[in-house]
């Protein structure tokens, strides 16, 4: 198989964080420059036609995209370690956890980095700054939230590392890196702690 992922695109990291923690070995990755352009040529639509990464060739020569279909597909091969629920109830909680961090979480700090950041005028026009600013206010409001849960429970989805975790870190770590989002300084320390315990997995590097 092969992924095609995008340097510090936060939704290639997820997938190769998933890889990561499910140790699986083999899945060769390409590169695609999207400050070149490369996901918009007809070679990449071919395998992706909304031009978006990751995109995942599978041996026999279809592509599956977007990062939750491509989990769904890897925790199909690799089971164990398990991240997306054990039985029917397991994975409904479990995909209501991930849902909400990537819609409503890593959601707002896409539409800020869209709209707000000078270096994706390129990629984004007409950028619209006004809403950018408004989704950056809503991503204090839904880290706050998650604050709260992390107050009660030691990771996204309840008491164990999951899939939604990657999730929001990945998100957070986006919102760190461009939006200079650091959810200690905002009086959110158990965010901030559980991310730092996630930092320190094997799996964070990836």
């Amino acid at each position: 198989m092969k992924l095609f992922i995008s340097a510090r695109a936060p939704n290639p990291r997820r997938v190769l964080m998933f890889i990561a923690e499910k140790g699986l070995q083999g899945i060769e990755t390409e590169l695609v420059d999207l400050s070149r352009g490369e996901h918009l040529q007809a070679a990449f639509r071919a395998r992706s036609p909304l031009a978006k990464v990751p995109a995942l060739e599978l041996d026999d020569g279809r592509t599956l995209g977007e990062s939750r279909a491509i989990c769904t597909y890897l925790e199909g091969l690799a089971p164990d370690p398990n991240l997306m629920g054990r039985d029917f109830a397991e994975r409904a909680f479990i995909e209501m956890a991930d849902r909400r961090v990537e819609f409503y979480l890593f959601g707002c700090i896409a539409n800020w980095i869209r709209h707000c950041h000078p270096g994706l005028a390129p990629l984004e026009q007409p950028q619209f700054p006004d809403f950018g600013r408004s989704q950056g206010e809503k991503l204090r409001e839904v880290a706050r939230w998650l604050d709260g849960a992390l107050e009660q429970q030691s990771f996204v989805a309840g008491n164990r590392f999951t899939i939604a975790d990657i999730t929001a870190f990945c998100a957070i770590e986006f919102a760190r890196g461009l939006m200079r989002f650091q959810p200690g300084e905002e009086d959110m320390s158990h965010l901030q702690a559980w991310r730092d315990r996630i930092a320190a997995r094997s799996s964070a590097s990836s």
